[in-house]
């Protein structure tokens, strides 16, 4: 995904009041760290970074008094209510530099007839260039019996990723639905019952 260009202004007033004002007029505080650098506090334009967050792991090439660097979102805290961005908190990334990111787990295919399938892991870790991270990872679980598990070593990494999750954790557990299990059970007991009956 290319990178995303946002206008970032300095920032000179602090607290709750001014975060307030900020908001008030359609931006969003932010503020830039990494690198050993002092962290720098700023104001986003609200419209293109509220797009620009759709993306996880969008990297954004933040131009701030006429010069250029890329950026990463490593927090945005959101309003629960009226689910806006409040803050991002935005890390400093070189070209060619590897960072620790999450990404999102997408199941993709159908298990086995009669079967359901269970996410254990919404999101894995991984390390990939800062340039070249990718959203999401697919996890087929095409034609899967009942009590096969995905686990995080199973899954295909884009290409220049490498996991940082433990690899034993479990992220897909295929099982069958928990009422027709009790169903069959109860049937097979049932069964059992009228044959010692009779």
């Amino acid at each position: 995904m290319s990178e995303i260009k946002l206008v970032a202004e300095p920032r000179t007033e602090f607290g709750k009041g001014a975060a307030r004002r900020i908001r008030r007029d359609n931006k969003i505080p932010a503020v830039l760290y990494g690198h050993g650098t002092d962290p720098v506090h700023v104001t986003l334009p609200g419209h293109e970074s509220m797009l620009a967050m759709r993306h996880s792991n969008a990297l954004l090439s933040i131009e701030l008094d006429g010069k250029g660097q890329l950026a990463v979102a490593k927090d945005v805290q959101r309003d629960p209510v009226r689910n806006v961005i409040e803050h991002i908190d935005l890390l400093v990334v070189r070209a060619g530099e590897k960072i620790a990111v999450d990404i999102s787990v997408n199941i993709v295919g159908d298990s086995a007839p009669g079967t359901i399938h269970l996410v254990e892991a919404q999101t894995l870790s991984v390390e990939a260039e800062a340039t070249h991270l990718p959203e999401s990872v697919d996890v087929s679980i095409e034609g899967l019996a009942s009590g096969s598990h995905v686990y995080a070593k199973d899954v295909q990494l884009p290409a220049g990723s490498s996991l940082l999750t433990d690899p034993e954790q479990a992220v897909v557990l295929i099982t069958e639905p928990r009422g027709e299990a009790a169903a069959d059970e109860e049937a097979e007991g049932e069964g059992a019952e009228e044959s010692a009956e009779a």
